[in-house]
């Protein structure tokens, strides 16, 4: 999204309104069931993210251009959530972290996450991708609930289960788009375990041991979902029905990988705008 010093506040809101609605996750980012006052709050929040996200998956950029380019994204952040804003994004996003009284430390966590993407592409155990969860996914839920002023420790920690299960759902879903950009988010001691090398990836070789870690890793994800299910008791009903959605969306592409045989190397699950409204029915009369 182009930046421009002229844009006016309600400009910026709404360029990032419709930022949110054109791309595609596993779930809208801007959905009916969130209020109308908070959606141009949650759409700056997205554009922060997914403008962060751009610059460590710029194209061909080299190593050291992307990290520069974070790093000046990051100073500009810095400054303007001290209070000089310039542009008309900066100014909606420290608008919204201002009146909504935001923890700044989520936003400076998700950029040392995007940070990490560009100099750092395997990951040794399990640990060391959970510790990038921490920066990457769950300061998005922590935003989220501070957005509709859930401010308890304990709905924290159920939304951090939440956000990692969605996170390791990702992994799996881009496992070979990850693999083109140099990535691995599969642990290194994990793969050894079952016996599974990266010239699998290279030759799109589903075979059954890395069937079997990936079912290891799905089983292993379903726990973090049905974890962060008891985060639903400490939001209100719109919200409770939105985040119900969205762990039936993460739970939804696990069941298309068992249903493609566990094969995450030749098909990459995706949901259809039918199959998001049902989970959505489902979600608000369960």
């Amino acid at each position: 999204m182009e930046e421009t010093k002229s844009i006016s506040l309600d400009g910026a809101y709404s360029q990032a309104l419709n930022f949110a609605r054109a791309h595609y996750e596993n779930f809208p980012i801007v959905s009916i069931l969130i209020p109308k006052d908070l959606r141009k709050h949650v759409a700056i929040v997205y554009w922060f993210a997914r403008t962060a996200d751009d610059i460590a998956d710029e194209g061909n950029a080299s190593e050291e251009s992307r990290l520069e380019k974070m790093n000046e994204f990051e100073s500009n952040i810095k400054r303007s959530l001290d209070g000089d804003a310039r542009s008309g994004f900066e100014k909606a996003l420290l608008n919204t972290v201002d009146n909504k009284k935001l923890t700044k430390d989520n936003f400076f966590d998700l950029i040392s996450a995007f940070k990490q993407d560009i100099i750092k592409s395997r990951y040794a155990d399990f640990n060391e991708i959970l510790h990038y969860c921490n920066r990457s996914a769950n300061p998005v839920g922590r935003i989220i609930l501070e957005l509709f002023n859930v401010r308890d420790q304990k709905a924290n920690e159920y939304s951090d289960k939440i956000c990692t299960g969605l996170q390791l759902t990702n992994f799996l879903q881009d496992t070979i788009i990850d693999y083109k950009k140099g990535r691995i988010y599969m642990a290194k001691y994990e793969m050894q375990n079952y016996k599974v090398s990266e010239y699998m990836f290279e030759q799109k070789e589903n075979n059954h041991n890395l069937q079997q870690l990936v079912m290891y890793n799905v089983e292993r994800i379903n726990v973090y979902f049905e974890e962060g299910k008891k985060l639903l008791p400490f939001l209100n009903r719109k919200l409770r029905t939105e985040i119900r959605w969205t762990i039936a969306g993460g739970k939804a592409i696990l069941e298309q990988i068992k249903k493609n045989d566990y094969d995450i190397i030749n098909y990459r699950p995706k949901l259809s705008k039918a199959k998001m409204a049902g989970l959505l029915i489902k979600s608000i009369i369960n």
